[in-house]
């Protein structure tokens, strides 16, 4: 089969593959019909993780069951369905409780496996031809009859949508709440059109690149533009002095000013100083125990100079880690099939699986133009 293999950095080219097949009686084979580029493959495109040379990356999968083990009750051949970036196995005591993200029998070692991702397994990601979906049963998520006209829609399940949603829950969105997001790549976006959606009155979304935050505004938000001055004093400014009573870091251990400079610790001593005494932090951008690449001798130990003794003064509460997407993406789906959501709002480009290592590199330099993109390997 055909698949897109990392070479090293910033080197990722479509090459013949062995094909995915059934290995367990639990797998399922589907063949991939929608796909995505995730800002953190970019960490691995440039470079900043261990992932091995050679692997299939792609975490955004979503297709139609080709195959399935004996062992699989609930999936038959042409259901289309969408899969977690995660990997669960459904039974350890993190899946029970709902942690699937967190899953203690896919990765030994490790809690929490996911597709074609650094330290996460060693799983095949589905920027590919075909893709094998362990655990299928439990970690597929069927679609209604509407998934092939809404395909753009239905794929952001697989990853950044829930986790812009559980951006939110982490910082305890209510009705009525102000939120900060830092960071107005597609979590970040998501992050905010999920505060929107939660009945938030004011949502602040920072990013330093207009035509984020015009796609900001098109979800609802009010786009603050880093450039233009200080973002956390024209948040202040719009506030009143309060501040917001939510924040939502979208960004992670890559994090850069307006001038492209890395600051790790900007993000998180921002929503420190913008969120009110008392209010809550949520943290899905990704943050590794390990930056070799970090200009910042902290970073390359995965650490940050945190402004912990303001955050403590300030009563304030952090909740992080990656999302666990099957708490999230039944009910989002639901939103999505009666009109309630459309995160597709977000996709710039469709293309092929021989486009993706020119996206790559589009995707990577903030292009203008190329906010998010999904690859149709079935389409050419």
């Amino acid at each position: 089969m055909r698949a897109l293999v990392y070479n090293g950095p910033h080197d990722v080219s479509v090459q013949e593959v062995p094909d995915a097949k059934v290995e367990h009686p639990t797998d399922a084979v589907i063949r991939i019909t929608a796909t995505n580029i995730c800002g953190s493959d970019l960490h691995m495109y440039e470079g900043r993780t261990d992932l091995e040379t050679g692997m299939v990356i792609g975490h955004e999968n979503l297709g139609e069951v080709i195959e399935v083990g004996a062992g699989v009750t609930k999936l038959s051949v042409g259901d289309r369905v969408v899969l977690p970036f995660n990997i669960g196995c459904g039974f350890c005591e993190n899946c029970e409780q709902g942690r699937t993200g967190f899953c203690l029998t896919v990765n030994p070692g490790v809690a929490g496996g996911a597709y074609g991702f650094a330290g996460m397994g060693g799983y095949s990601g589905g920027q590919a031809e075909y893709l094998r979906v362990p655990f299928a049963d439990f970690n597929a998520l069927q679609l209604p009859e509407d998934s092939v006209e809404k395909e753009n829609d239905y794929v952001m399940l697989a990853d950044i949508f829930p986790t812009g949603w559980h951006g939110t829950r982490l910082a305890k969105v209510a009705p009525g709440d102000s939120v900060t997001v830092y960071g107005g790549g597609p979590v970040g976006l998501m992050a905010g059109y999920s505060a929107v959606l939660q009945g938030a009155s004011e949502v602040y979304v920072i990013d330093h690149l207009a035509e984020r935050l015009a796609l900001a505004e098109e979800f609802g938000a009010i786009g603050i533009n880093s450039s233009k001055g200080d973002p956390i004093e024209q948040i202040k400014d719009a506030t009143k002095g309060r501040g917001t009573d939510r924040g939502v870091e979208a960004i992670g251990y890559q994090a850069h000013d307006s001038q492209g400079v890395e600051q790790p610790n900007m993000t998180m001593n921002g929503l420190v100083e913008v969120v009110k005494a008392t209010g809550t932090i949520g943290v899905v951008g990704l943050f590794l125990p390990e930056d070799p690449g970090a200009s910042d001798e902290l970073a390359k130990k995965g650490q940050l100079a945190f402004d912990y003794g303001k955050f403590w003064f300030k009563g304030q509460t952090v909740g992080n880690g990656q999302a666990n997407v099957k708490n999230y993406n039944r009910a989002l789906a639901r939103l999505i099939h009666q009109g309630k959501a459309q995160p597709s709002k977000l996709v710039s480009h469709n293309l092929g699986l021989d486009e993706a290592p020119e996206a790559y590199r589009h995707f990577d330099a903030r292009d203008q133009g190329w906010t998010k993109v999904v690859l149709n390997p079935t389409k050419g």
